[in-house]
């Protein structure tokens, strides 16, 4: 769920949307505090912001490390 949520908010700056609006700040306030410690560390590639992707790849990676662990157990 939080994968299509960043997938969603990112899929949104594409279009002229409120940032005020119930859907948008829900969605904000769900992934920004994934997204926004990735940004900080990530360099700056001008206007594109790869750190939605990033952070779906780091969830991929996390989910298949406790998949790992709870078939090992």
């Amino acid at each position: 769920m939080l994968t299509w949520a960043i997938v969603a908010r990112s899929l949104l700056t594409w279009f002229p949307i409120d940032q005020s609006s119930s859907l948008y700040q829900m969605l904000y306030r769900t992934t920004e505090p994934i997204i926004e410690p990735i940004r900080r560390v990530m360099p700056n590639t001008g206007m594109i912001d790869l750190s939605p992707m990033a952070a779906i790849i780091l969830l991929i990676i996390l989910g298949q490390m406790v998949n790992n662990l709870t078939v090992t157990a």
